[in-house]
């Protein structure tokens, strides 16, 4: 039975819009680097400069942070440097950028996306290998829409979002639902899925449990449910194909993501997840006047988090337990910092939410050793 996975907010709507505006704006030039120069405006923006060849017109783009990061890491120049010179000695680095572009020569691929200033052509957002093999946002929707609207747990869209490196999607599942931590805490299925068409990572498909009462998401961390998807664009003969042969290998990826998508919306793996929370909920901390704060300095030394990253997990705590329903008495458990750990996502960068709900999933794994220097 057809299910219409598009929620109230009209989320994967506005996704769709954005992502085939984006395909409609994009275009990709190859070009060895003696052929291109690198420049800075007046006010201080980065551009790249691809010299006319063949009949193309000289094409001039500014340089996102991304693309900057791989011109940088190419020329085999520390991120953080290169933008300090960048941003102080911005004719140097100019210079020694182009330098190394004429005396030592590779071919590249500018994945760029156009706009209607009159200043520029548009926007370099990548700077990659010229065997960079690329499977954009609108192959990625068009491969796996079908295979969720048509699944028997019915998946609704819970987030959906485009950022300079990847594209997000993430559903929820109105069928299949369990008990989690405790009685009255409802948690559902879920499944996501990622990628990236400037080279920050391949396609993902990955399970996620969802606690409804504040939406936590959490990747779950058995390795069979968090697959990247490979095909024949990952060997060196991509460029040698044919359509036909393209189209078969698109084919193929395509039943990879309907097994995967079924794989991960089985009832079973799911109710092992929750199994998994219910026993998280019996890891108590023990001591009648717990200090939340050194809980959860003990979590970030385990899990290295930095001293930001341990102050969010502490306001992730303070609203976990202080939610309607959550009892004061109730002692603080692994099961309660995993969902402490997956709130952080709520208030995460667009590109870190998948950070902050895969460490939920890696909590709840976490092995006994670990858990009682945590606990400790």
């Amino acid at each position: 039975m057809t299910h219409n996975i598009e929620n109230s907010k009209n989320t994967l709507t506005a996704l769709m819009m954005k992502v085939q505006d984006q395909a409609a704006r994009s275009a990709d030039y190859l070009a060895p680097t003696n052929d291109l120069q690198k420049t800075t405006t007046l006010d201080g923006k980065p551009q790249i400069v691809i010299e006319a060849n063949r009949g193309v017109p000289t094409k001039r783009f500014d340089i996102n942070d991304t693309a900057f990061g791989q011109i940088a890491t190419h020329a085999g120049i520390d991120t953080r440097t290169a933008r300090r010179l960048q941003s102080n000695y911005p004719r140097e680095f100019d210079n020694l950028t182009n330098a190394i572009w004429q005396k030592e020569p590779t071919r590249r691929m500018i994945r760029t996306h156009a706009d209607d200033r009159l200043d520029t052509d548009g926007t370099a957002r990548a700077f990659v290998s010229d065997k960079f093999k690329t499977f954009d946002n609108v192959n990625l929707l068009e491969a796996c829409l079908p295979q969720l609207i048509d699944n028997p747990a019915q998946f609704q869209v819970v987030s959906a979002d485009v950022s300079e490196k990847r594209m997000y999607l993430r559903l929820k599942s109105l069928e299949q639902l369990g008990t989690g931590a405790n009685v009255g805490d409802h948690m559902a299925n879920g499944i996501g899925f990622g990628n990236s068409e400037v080279g920050a990572g391949s396609v993902t498909v990955y399970q996620i449990a969802w606690t409804l009462a504040c939406l936590n998401g959490m990747q779950t961390q058995n390795k069979t449910r968090s697959s990247h998807i490979t095909s024949a664009r990952d060997g060196d003969d991509w460029g040698l194909l044919s359509d036909d042969a393209k189209n078969a290998d698109n084919r193929a990826l395509e039943l990879k993501l309907r097994d995967l998508v079924g794989h991960y919306s089985s009832r079973e793996t799911f109710d092992d997840i929750c199994q998994q929370m219910r026993a998280a909920a019996a890891d108590v901390i023990e001591g009648e006047a717990t200090d939340v704060t050194d809980v959860v300095n003990n979590l970030g030394r385990v899990m290295q988090l930095t001293k930001k990253e341990n102050s969010d997990v502490l306001n992730g705590l303070m609203a976990t337990i202080g939610q309607a329903g959550y009892e004061n008495s109730r002692p603080l458990s692994r099961a309660t910092l995993v969902n402490a750990v997956t709130a952080v996502s709520h208030r995460a960068d667009i590109d870190d939410v998948d950070t902050w709900q895969q460490r939920g999933g890696q909590l709840l794994n976490m092995s006994a050793r670990d858990w009682q220097r945590v606990a400790a």
